[in-house]
């Protein structure tokens, strides 16, 4: 355990922004998996409803650093491939 304050708060804040990161992939995931479901269902009105709600989850993650741009970038052009694809 660490003796000095500021390594003491350094803790306190990684754990903090680590469960908030945590979060935030974890709605992102949820998002991209109803996009999945939706696409295997060969739903296209609910995949299109569910991939702006993934999109906009994705750029939100993105803006706050917990994704790089390209990853975004990557996973919004698949899921955004997989949609249109829908016969």
């Amino acid at each position: 355990m660490a003796n000095i304050k500021s390594a003491k708060k350094r803790i306190l804040v990684n754990e903090t922004k680590a469960a908030r990161n945590k979060a935030i992939k974890s709605r992102v995931k949820t998002a991209v998996k109803k996009v999945d479901t939706a696409v295997e269902a060969k739903d296209k009105a609910t995949a299109e409803s569910a991939l702006i709600n993934a999109i906009s989850e994705i750029n939100k993650a993105t803006s706050k650093g917990i994704y790089h741009k390209n990853t975004a970038a990557r996973k919004v052009s698949r899921l955004t491939k997989a949609v249109n694809n829908i016969a």
